[in-house]
């Protein structure tokens, strides 16, 4: 951890001021809830990049008594798990170096822990969080039968004729027991990783970046590892019960790296191409749609490596050296 000094704390203290206001708006603004709250973490990651883990800890808890005083001790609790402590662990990981002589690099330069490893962790970190949310609230078919019946009543509120009959009542209920987790780990993995994106570009701005900031592109792979957790996933899926709401979570957050990892290997492979403009516009909007939203996806299955970025000795903080990677 980085030497304890007044200017890391007061930054900290003031980053988690804000991250607690960013959580208090999403509960007051509906409409942008989601970005709103994903956005909390901008600045606990910001501080962390720039000014260390222990500003990254001071804004953590300071937001944390935030939300317990204004909300309450369950409403902290939410927001640590979901957003600032995800935050706060990536920063720390970003910081973690060490000699790239020790993993057969030149002896003058250090290797920084690889982003494909931060993203195996961050996908792992939401899915816990997602399951630990299914059970504070009661996830399960009760759960979302509920939430479906809602759902129904307003729509024959609204309009009669579009109310659907109870044979596709029951499928719908059915399928949202896996459904929601899928689209709940997945969307919080693609948040909280363009918040570290913007986070990093906003640090390495200002010139308080230790670890370089990486091409994206050719950076941003999943794990070898991975590919055997997202197996896993599915065949949890074809279980039941508990174990297939695991497995959706699972599915949905490491599909949504998979997912990141083949629209960076796109970006890659149509750089310097005169078409790649609009090969990328047409790759995005046809991604609204299930089926051609495999092909990234299935690009970054096939494409799993572990990229290493280096710098210079001097760059680096040996204190934050990596010692297990």
């Amino acid at each position: 951890m980085n030497k304890l000094d007044a200017k890391s704390l007061t930054t900290g203290f003031v980053a988690g001021i804000t991250a607690a206001l960013l959580v208090l708006g999403a509960a007051a603004q509906p409409t942008l809830a989601s970005i709103l709250y994903a956005a909390s973490a901008l600045p606990v990651l910001i501080v962390g990049l720039g000014w260390g883990n222990a500003a990254a800890i001071t804004a953590i808890v300071t937001a944390a008594l935030l939300g317990t005083v204004s909300v309450s001790p369950m409403f902290a609790f939410g927001m640590a798990i979901f957003t600032l402590a995800p935050a706060g662990w990536l920063a720390h990981l970003s910081s973690l170096a060490r000699p790239a002589s020790e993993i057969g690099g030149p002896d003058h330069l250090m290797a920084w822990y690889p982003l494909s490893d931060i993203l195996l962790q961050l996908c792992s970190f939401v899915t816990i969080a997602v399951v630990v949310l299914g059970v504070i609230i009661g996830f399960g078919p009760e759960f979302t039968g509920q939430l479906v019946d809602a759902m129904a009543q307003a729509m024959n509120a609204q309009d009669p004729a579009m109310a659907p009959d109870a044979l596709a009542l029951e499928q719908l209920k059915s399928s949202m027991v896996v459904l929601l987790p899928i689209i709940q780990g997945g969307t919080w993995v693609l948040l909280l990783t363009m918040m570290y994106y913007i986070a990093m570009r906003i640090v390495t701005a200002s010139g308080r970046n230790k670890r370089p900031r990486e091409d994206f592109p050719s950076a941003l792979r999943m794990n070898r590892n991975t590919v055997f957790i997202f197996l896993a996933g599915i065949i949890a899926c074809f279980i039941g019960g508990v174990p297939a709401m695991i497995g959706a979570t699972v599915c949905g957050t490491f599909g949504a790296g998979f997912l990141m990892a083949g629209f960076a290997s796109l970006h890659l492979k149509t750089r310097g191409k005169d078409w790649r403009l609009p090969a990328l516009v047409l790759a995005y909007l046809s991604s609204i749609m299930l089926l051609p939203l495999m092909i990234p996806f299935i690009i970054g299955l096939s494409d799993t490596r572990r990229t290493v970025a280096l710098t210079p000795a001097g760059k680096a903080d040996t204190s934050n050296s990596d010692t297990d990677n």
